[in-house]
């Protein structure tokens, strides 16, 4: 019998560790078709973003009762996955909790460790459960996260519970089974562990036979919803949970209000203020202006879009979104990811990218979208993971606007001045100081 479960486990593991890379596969495919784009400047402080930001979570703690319970919730559960090391050589050897033999105490501190932060993920999650479904704050019961998105929040949090429940189930049946001296079942531990303890009257009225079916269904259970908690990851906004890391450390590290020009249009605009400076023969073909579908993004673009948490800080702070605009920050990386997504699909049915007659630009966001953004970067400053929403309106509203022509009457104007005016304000550049005469 034990071989058996030895062939299943391994098989199970297999299996989902193939679906798994699988997947990231594709991620990683879908991030590359974005334009190159080089992060390679200032280490130390991309090193420090990422300790600070991703490991850190400094941006979460402006909340800080939110912020420890999150944190809760994100250590204890990878944490408390170390442990899943030990589950994984159990299931290969046939052996049953192998570390028990660790000298001294440290194996029952190890495991008294890991409960503290079981209960600490119940105790966060239950209250995320209360925020979302009970209290439900505005940007979590906002019209982005119907369907699917809203549900994938809820789905996560009650499997992190139960995950957590069956782990101390786990626990209290086998430290039992211990005591009991039942067979293939590990003499190391002495004592019981420091939760899992209180479960114990739960239990005591069972005969071993019940105890052992408990004890495997919780450990079967626990180890295959972590399984099933990988594949489900990259499919998730709890995609995060990795991402987060390298995309702290990729995040852009110029000013906020800087913004990305482009040379060639700088170059321009100079030869048509000091036409002697510009060069002879036949000039460089302009490149594309701007951004209407995925491939036109840098892969940094796309990255953020597999990253973002959905947790709706970005269109919170969004002032066009406050005031009751369609502009959603949030939207806009949601947009973008499920655009790869697609793009990715019609890749594994073809082989290849076949057009289909869609574009980031229109078909997945639109132009009243674009034009309510104030450029504010408050977006940019309130992500956790150094998401960046206005680098991609930008780039989809230079499209719009050089390449389309697509821009309201008053902008166009302004652009007509500028041109025209050097200033967004219809007057001479020679009368631009002819106010300071009529002073006496």
């Amino acid at each position: 019998m034990q071989i058996v479960q030895q062939i299943l486990f391994v098989l199970l593991g297999g299996t989902a560790t193939w679906f798994f890379v699988k997947k990231v596969k594709e991620i990683r495919r879908n991030i590359n078709l974005g334009r190159d784009e080089s992060f390679s400047d200032n280490k130390p402080q991309r090193w420090k973003n990422l300790l600070l930001l991703a490991l850190g979570q400094k941006k979460m703690f402006r909340n800080p009762l939110v912020a420890v319970l999150h944190f809760f919730v994100y250590a204890g559960f990878i944490i408390i996955n170390i442990e899943v090391l030990e589950i994984v050589l159990d299931g290969i050897l046939g052996t049953h909790r192998l570390f028990a033999g660790m000298p001294g105490p440290l194996y029952i501190f190890l495991i008294n460790a890991f409960e503290v932060l079981a209960v600490l993920v119940i105790l966060g999650c239950a209250v995320f459960l209360i925020r979302r479904n009970i209290i439900k704050l505005k940007r979590f019961i906002s019209k982005d996260l119907d369907g699917w998105p809203r549900s994938d929040a809820n789905y996560i949090l009650i499997t992190e519970i139960i995950l957590m429940l069956l782990f101390l189930t786990l626990d209290a049946s086998d430290t039992l089974l211990q005591t009991r001296g039942a067979e293939h079942y590990s003499q190391h531990l002495t004592g019981d562990f420091i939760f899992s303890q209180y479960l114990h009257p739960l239990l005591n009225n069972m005969g071993n036979h019940g105890l052992m079916t408990i004890e495997r269904i919780c450990w079967w259970f626990h180890i295959a919803g972590i399984f099933a908690f990988l594949n489900y990851l990259p499919y998730s906004k709890h995609l995060h949970i990795i991402l987060a890391f390298p995309n702290t450390y990729y995040a852009r590290l110029e000013p906020l209000g800087e913004m990305e020009n482009m040379p060639s249009v700088q170059k321009e605009v100079l030869y048509a203020m000091q036409p002697e400076l510009a060069p002879a023969g036949e000039a460089e073909p302009a490149k594309k202006f701007g951004a209407k579908d995925i491939a036109d993004l840098s892969w940094k673009n796309l990255m953020d879009a597999y990253s973002c948490t959905e947790c709706g800080r970005c269109t919170a702070a969004c002032p066009a979104n406050i005031t009751g605009k369609l502009l959603s920050p949030r939207k806009i990386m949601m947009d973008t990811r499920d655009r790869m997504e697609e793009i990715g699909k019609n890749m594994n049915s073809h082989g290849e990218y076949k057009d289909d007659g869609k574009s980031l630009l229109h078909d997945y966001i639109s132009v009243e979208e674009l034009r309510a953004c104030t450029t504010c970067n408050a977006c940019v400053q309130e992500c956790p993971v150094s998401i960046n929403p206005l680098d991609i309106i930008l780039q989809l509203r230079r499209y719009l606007v050089m390449e389309e022509s697509n821009s309201p009457q008053e902008w166009a104007a302004m652009f007509g001045n500028v041109e025209n005016n050097f200033a967004p304000w219809k007057f001479s550049p020679d009368e631009r100081d002819k106010w300071t005469s009529e002073i006496n």
